[in-house]
C-alpha cells in the first residue's frame, strides 16, 4: 500500500514538473515535450505533410493567405516585444500554405507553420473572415495547446515515453498523434479535440492578433455564425462537447470584444 502511494505521489511530482505557463494567460499546462523538439517535429511533420498535398495554383488565393499570414505574424510578434516575451518566438521559421482540398479547415503547429485548406474560403468570405480563423489557429499554437494535446495522448496512449523514443518504438502512431494534436485529424486519424478552456484562450488571443494586424474583431461574430450555418447544425450538445456550442462561442466572442476593439487599428 505505501509503495503504491509513493508511486502515485511520484507520478505527481514528475508530472507537476511538467508543467509550463500558457503565454500570456498564465494557465499552467501539461507539457512532456522539449520546445527545441517540438519545433524540430513541427517543421519535419509539416515539410512531409507539404509534400504529400496539392499547393493551390490559384495565384490570387495563395497571395492572400500568404497576405493575411504576414500581418497576423507581425502582429504577435509586437504584441509578445511589448509583453516582455519575444524570447517565446525563438526559433519561429513562419510559412502560410494554400492546400487544394474541400476540407474547410485551418491549422497551425509549433514554429508558425500554417496550413490553410481552400474549402475554407468560401466561409472566411473575405480578407477579415480569414484572419479570424488564422488568428485562431495561431494563438492555439502560441499558447502551446498542440503540445499540451501531444502531451495527454503521450500519457494516455504511449506511457509518457520521451517523444523521441516514441518515434523509434511507435513512429506511425507518434506521427499520426501528432498530426491530430495540430488539427489535421481528418487525414491523419482521429482528431484530437481542444478542451473547452484551450477554445477560450484561442478565441482570446486570435482576437487580439486579428485586431493588431489591422482587422475588425467584430467580422469574428459573422464567421462563425456562418461556420454554424456550413456545418448544418448536427453536433452534440455541449455538456457532451469539449468545445463550446456555436451560441456559446458567439456569446463569449461579444464579450471578448471591447478588449479586442482596444488593439483594433484601421490599416489605411
Amino acid at each position: 500500500m505505501r509503495v503504491r502511494v509513493a508511486l502515485i505521489l511520484l507520478a505527481g511530482l514528475v508530472l507537476l514538473a511538467s508543467c509550463a505557463t500558457v503565454p500570456i494567460t498564465g494557465r499552467r499546462q501539461l507539457s512532456l515535450i522539449p520546445e527545441s523538439q517540438m519545433l524540430s517535429m513541427s517543421y519535419q511533420e509539416y515539410d512531409t505533410f507539404l509534400k504529400s498535398s496539392t499547393l493551390s495554383r490559384d495565384a490570387a488565393k495563395t497571395a492572400l493567405v500568404k497576405r493575411v499570414g504576414a500581418k497576423t505574424q507581425a502582429a504577435v510578434e509586437t504584441y509578445f516585444t511589448r509583453q516582455g516575451m519575444s524570447e517565446r518566438l525563438a526559433g519561429y521559421r513562419w510559412e502560410f500554405n494554400l492546400i487544394e482540398s474541400e476540407e474547410v479547415n485551418a491549422w497551425c503547429m509549433s514554429g508558425g507553420k500554417v496550413v490553410v485548406y481552400s474549402g475554407l474560403l468560401p466561409v472566411a468570405q473575405d480578407e477579415a473572415g480569414l484572419a479570424v480563423v488564422m488568428g485562431h489557429e495561431i494563438a492555439h499554437a502560441i499558447a502551446g495547446h498542440g503540445g499540451e494535446r501531444m502531451s495527454q495522448q503521450m500519457v494516455a496512449q504511449l506511457g509518457g515515453a520521451a517523444l523521441d523514443v516514441a518515434m523509434q518504438s511507435k513512429p506511425e502512431q507518434t506521427r499520426q498523434l501528432w498530426m491530430a494534436a495540430y488539427g489535421a485529424g481528418a487525414q491523419f486519424g482521429a482528431l484530437l479535440p481542444f478542451s473547452r478552456q484551450q477554445e477560450s484562450e484561442a478565441d482570446r488571443l486570435g482576437l487580439i492578433f486579428m485586431a493588431m494586424a489591422g482587422y475588425d474583431p467584430r467580422a469574428s461574430v459573422a464567421f462563425w455564425t456562418r461556420m454554424a450555418a456550413a456545418s448544418g447544425g448536427a453536433k452534440p450538445p455541449e455538456f457532451m462537447s469539449t468545445h463550446p456550442s456555436d451560441q456559446t462561442r458567439i456569446a463569449n466572442l461579444n464579450k471578448l470584444l471591447p478588449e479586442a476593439q482596444t488593439y483594433y487599428q484601421p490599416t489605411r
